[in-house]
């Protein structure tokens, strides 16, 4: 977790740490979400460690795929089974990063203001 908040520049929120040292590579239950009138699911979240086989999962691949198609200080965390990107959008705070979801167009979408405010809204779909 230090060496992706080196290499980002960033400090990622202590809930995030906590969810997904347990659950990194894996679906939420439920992973319902609202993204404006819509709704969409979380897929999976992105994996910390490399895992061979699974370099598609990699924060960091992930991150690489996105970068030139983002702006500075959005960083991915998870999947939609759609192929779109949930990520932490540092842009407005860097104590408290805002999430928003990145639609394989490269457009950007708020979803909700901090990582717990997106978990607690999660909804069986």
């Amino acid at each position: 977790m230090e060496r992706l908040e080196s290499a980002w520049g960033v400090r990622l929120p202590d809930d995030y740490k906590r969810v997904v040292s347990m659950y990194q590579g894996m679906t939420p239950e439920p992973n319902g979400f609202r993204v404006g009138r819509g709704d969409n699911a979380l897929g999976v979240l992105l994996t910390v460690s490399e895992h061979e086989g699974r370099e598609s999962y990699s924060l960091f691949n992930s991150y690489e795929v996105i970068r030139p198609h983002v702006p500075s200080g959005i960083f991915p965390f998870a999947r939609t089974p759609g192929g779109e990107d949930l990520c932490f959008d540092y842009r407005g705070s860097p104590e408290q990063p805002r999430i928003v979801l990145v639609s394989v167009e490269g457009s950007v979408h708020s979803v909700a203001n901090s990582f717990q405010e997106l978990m607690d809204a999660l909804y069986d779909d």
